[in-house]
């Protein structure tokens, strides 16, 4: 059986934790950037998991768990 291939895109945005689970990004981080408090700049930063129905999607384009 040939190996599967990580999309690169996905593999740069999404995490998989020990468990399973999918974290991803908040978007909106360099957008404006100047104007946003420095509190609100480091929410940014955590990783979220991802929604119920988006992890089958994301997980057929990291399937090792990049």
């Amino acid at each position: 059986m040939p190996k599967l291939k990580t999309h690169k895109g996905a593999g740069a945005r999404f995490r998989v934790t020990p468990n399973g689970k999918v974290l991803r990004m908040k978007g909106g981080k360099s957008h404006l950037r100047r104007t946003k408090p420095y509190r609100v700049k480091k929410l940014f930063d955590e990783m979220i998991p991802l929604d119920k129905a988006d992890r089958q999607r994301i997980s057929r384009l990291i399937p090792y768990g990049a």
